[in-house]
């Protein structure tokens, strides 16, 4: 079994890299079709989440999480802040025990999309990042209804976050400041489904890396 805490810290590591790595691509997506800041913007969040003692200090799984949002709304600029923020502080409601499950792997992810459905009133379809979330929530719900392990939700969200985030390339955006763009927003990937399914691929790959520890 994965332990939530290691988890989490493990988790929120690997989103910073993957966030540094992808910093320039974030930046150009937004450039397309937004003010082109939301790689440098979300950097700067994951950077400042990690540095210092605070992941290893907090307690459990969920005050990883809740040390996360607080930093990412006190960082990140813009509509991100808050949204990345609420998702990952709902989210930390749901990780209340010590080993992680597939079961709790669904209701952090139904938990932070929505959150963010809540403060960014954006649905299925409108080129936002709901468009990665609500496909992930769903494919970890499947698996923990059928039994599955933690590591295969995590697994089967990652892989529909990707595809979600694919197939906001030729929506029109309704919501945020590419819907100004009307008919020209298509054609593009939203970069905020982008880095939301970069996110959730950290969160697999943490699991991934916690189990082949244990084995």
């Amino acid at each position: 079994m994965i332990n939530s805490a290691q988890w989490a810290r493990l988790w929120i590591t690997q989103a910073a890299e993957s966030v540094a790595e992808n910093r320039e691509h974030l930046i150009d997506l937004d450039r397309q079709i937004g003010d082109g800041d939301h790689g440098e913007n979300l950097d700067r969040g994951f950077a400042a989440a990690v540095r210092g003692d605070a992941l290893e200090n907090a307690g459990n799984g969920a005050d990883v999480l809740k040390h996360v949002a607080k930093t990412l709304m006190s960082t990140v600029g813009g509509a991100a802040g808050p949204l990345y923020g609420t998702a990952f502080l709902r989210g930390a409601q749901q990780l209340v025990e010590d080993q992680l499950t597939a079961a709790q792997v669904a209701a952090l992810l139904e938990a932070a999309v929505g959150g963010v459905q809540a403060r960014g009133k954006a649905t299925l379809g409108e080129k936002t990042m709901v468009d990665a979330l609500l496909p992930a929530a769903e494919a970890a719900r499947k698996i923990a209804d059928a039994n599955g392990s933690a590591q295969e939700a995590l697994r089967a969200a990652a892989e529909s976050a990707r595809s979600g985030a694919n197939a906001t390339g030729p929506m029109q955006a309704t919501k945020g400041r590419a819907s100004y763009l009307g008919e020209r927003s298509k054609g593009h990937l939203d970069p905020g489904a982008v880095s939301s399914a970069l996110l959730i691929e950290a969160a697999a790959s943490a699991a991934d890396q916690l189990e082949g520890d244990l084995s």
